[in-house]
């Protein structure tokens, strides 16, 4: 299982950036996929989250109306789409699968918020 994040970076205030998950090493089609984050100092929490073929998404509160996750099954990748950015979402964003017990992460990616 390898899951490979990709798109974060420095954005301003009220700024946007996608963020990608590309997955390998399972049949993607199969399993739920989950974006958390975690900034400085902070345990990682629970950002959003989408079901196999993307009939059930669920966000944490504080980014409800402001974050879109999507997938394709076809490039088995997961998006996350992050509007109107505000300096408290700054931290490296994981992707995560659960299978068979087990939690699989990615390196993650750091996203700045910042003027």
């Amino acid at each position: 299982v390898q899951l490979v994040e990709s798109g974060g970076g420095l954005v301003q205030p009220g700024g946007s950036l996608r963020l990608s998950c590309a997955a390998s090493g399972f049949t993607f089609s199969s399993y739920a996929i989950n974006w958390y984050r975690q900034s400085p100092g902070k345990v990682r929490e629970f950002a959003a989250s989408i079901s196999p073929v993307g009939g059930s998404i669920n966000y944490v509160d504080s980014v409800k109306g402001r974050f879109t996750i999507s997938r394709d099954n076809a490039k088995n990748t997961v998006y996350l789409q992050m509007n109107s950015l505000k300096p408290d979402d700054t931290a490296v964003y994981y992707c995560n699968t659960y299978i068979h017990r087990t939690n699989y992460w990615g390196q993650g990616t750091q996203v700045t918020v910042s003027s």
